[in-house]
């Protein structure tokens, strides 16, 4: 969809450790927070297109149905401005703060603004670009889009509206009734605290109530502001909070919503906001919080319900949910199991698990001879740990994916694994839905008659279904019992696969693999270590150093010290210890 709004829509948190409070130890942890910026652009990105066009679709994560702030205050919080627009400088300025726009006039970055003389350039929160605007005698003469790193223009404007830096924002000319509302409040819960025999809880929420609000009055802004969004939304208490579901609607009325992965996402969904609750509620009991920050949730599973009109669910393994959901309505049920490239489902074979290592490597070096790649997927931790280090000291390229790899490191491994750095990757539960990898021929499951979750009938079939985007693919299970769920499985596969050869057969369709291009940035990985080598490389052979390059140089060898040291390779840390002493 080229010509369309493509917007996504995730958690901005590259680290979340919510606000709580542990009665046993007496331990309050207050919200601690790192937000990526380039997901924040992303998500007020999204917003920012479905208030302004129609064409917009969004790819979204479970946090779209936690609060987000009313789609129609946001959408009032904007400043239109147009070429020969009667308006002062000092205007605009105001205004831009009070949509928490910062003035910075000597780092330009997303949600600032500078004045040089006559110019206010405006970089809005989410654009790659920012938008200069010229007065002259209390009148805007031009507008004009440009690139805040070489300052170029990009194109000439002949207006714009520009929308809030944050999704929290709040307007000065309600503080009075939104404040005397939470002040009424304030005193309930404190009274209620009293009459309980609580003295240090009802202080506690009269000290940190009034600091908040002496906060928002004095900047528009708090950290934990979010916990007042009913007041400020004007919503009953208990009434569901905005969220981007409530953009998509006022979009437009007839959205279309696809769960992926719905035997998933759903569940995930309907456990959100028992969750949360039961960690407020101890914020309430204890005077961190009002009871109104019960209100700041995500949407319950009913609510989510209410609110997605028309839904389209795709899985592989639909729960009996999805199903009895479809199964109402005429047609409600389509399955998609023939693919364009005439690919089939793999072939499986059961073996014993005496002797499963020693068939394993056999069968991975079949694979490796032919360039293609192999996932072995294992119950345990310390399993995936152990017969990683095995095949490694066989001499076989493998890497171990686990849980505590980043989400975006972890698309870097299977890129690296598609690129043929390794040729195997070892793993527990991170082998299923969503990876598709062309080059993998064999998917391996170890001890596939433990019957539980990790090999539930729905676990084994999207195991299995990784392998199936190769001509050759095959998938082997190590088991010497055959439990209800891998019969239900292998009978699951075979059934679709039985349809898709039908369907080649019926219409001379011979199957070829899935022919996928590596993403460009592990190329551009490599290129960039390349390059970072070749100028270390230079920095080392030079007889005197520029203080940026003795800087650089510097930082490059402290890093490979701690990697030596954590490899407990310490002859070497000691020798790069010393380079880096010389060089200071």
């Amino acid at each position: 969809f080229p010509n369309n709004a493509v917007s996504y829509f995730v958690s901005y948190y590259d680290y979340y450790q919510p606000e709580a409070y542990i009665p046993t130890t007496d331990t309050y942890i207050e919200k601690e927070s790192e937000t990526n910026e380039e997901l924040d652009k992303l998500r007020l990105s999204a917003t920012t297109n479905l208030l302004t066009r129609k064409d917009v679709i969004v790819v979204a994560s479970v946090s779209c149905i936690y609060n987000l702030g009313s789609p129609i205050e946001y959408g009032k919080f904007v400043m239109e401005i147009k070429t020969g627009m009667k308006i002062d400088q000092k205007s605009v300025v105001l205004r831009l703060a009070d949509l928490q726009y910062e003035r910075n006039d000597y780092a330009f970055q997303r949600g600032a603004f500078r004045i040089r003389g006559e110019t206010v350039d405006v970089f809005p929160a989410y654009m790659d670009n920012g938008i200069k605007i010229e007065i002259l005698n209390d009148k805007i003469v031009s507008l004009t889009e440009f690139d805040p790193l070489t300052g170029k223009t990009v194109q000439v404007l002949n207006g714009t509206i520009i929308y809030p830096a944050k999704h929290y924002v709040t307007d000065p000319n309600t503080y009075k009734d939104v404040f005397g509302q939470i002040r009424h409040d304030l005193d309930l819960r404190e009274k209620e605290l009293k009459k309980q025999k609580k003295l240090v809880e009802a202080q506690r929420i009269r000290q940190r109530t009034t600091y908040d609000l002496e906060m928002i009055a004095e900047l528009g802004f708090v950290n934990g502001i979010e916990n007042y969004s009913r007041y400020f939304d004007k919503r009953l208490p208990g009434e569901p909070p905005y969220c981007l579901l409530d953009y998509l609607q006022a979009c437009s009325k007839n959205w279309l919503c696809f769960v992926d992965e719905s035997h998933m996402s759903l569940p995930q969904i309907r456990g959100m906001y028992n969750g949360d609750r039961a960690r407020k509620e101890m914020l309430i009991n204890y005077g961190f919080r009002l009871p109104s920050a019960l209100d700041n949730r995500p949407l319950r599973f009913d609510e989510f319900m209410q609110r997605t009109h028309q839904m389209i669910y795709v899985s592989a393994t639909p729960n009996e949910y999805e199903l009895s959901l479809a199964s109402e309505f005429e047609n409600g049920i389509t399955e998609q199991l023939v693919r364009p490239t005439g690919l089939v489902d793999p072939t499986i074979t059961i073996k014993p698990t005496k002797g499963q290592i020693e068939g394993l490597i056999a069968e991975i070096e079949k694979r490796v001879k032919k360039h293609q790649r192999v996932l072995v997927t294992t119950l345990t931790k310390r399993m995936s740990e152990d017969l990683s280090a095995y095949l490694a000291e066989q001499g076989i390229l493998v890497s171990y994916l686990h849980s505590d790899i980043e989400t975006l490191e972890r698309q870097d491994e299977l890129d690296r694994l598609r690129a043929g750095k390794y040729d195997v990757l070892v793993g527990i539960n991170l082998l299923r839905e969503g990876l598709d990898l062309p080059e993998v021929s064999l998917v391996a499951i170890l001890d596939a008659d433990k019957e539980g979750f990790l090999r539930s009938r729905t676990s084994l079939i999207q195991i299995m279904g990784r392998a199936a985007r190769h001509v050759e693919s095959q998938v082997i299970m190590y088991a010497d019992n055959m439990t209800g769920s891998m019969r239900e499985a292998i009978e699951e596969v075979e059934r679709r696969r039985l349809v898709q050869l039908k369907y080649n057969k019926k219409h001379g369709i011979t199957p070829k693999s899935i022919q996928k291009s590596i993403r460009a940035r592990l190329v551009e990985e490599e290129q960039e270590d390349q390059k970072s080598a070749e100028f270390l490389m230079k920095l080392k052979e030079k007889d005197v150093l520029m203080p940026d390059e003795k800087e650089h140089l510097i930082k490059q060898l402290r890093i490979e010290m701690q990697q030596s040291a954590k490899e407990l390779d310490f002859e070497t840390a000691a020798i790069l210890r010393d380079q880096i002493k010389l060089l200071k």
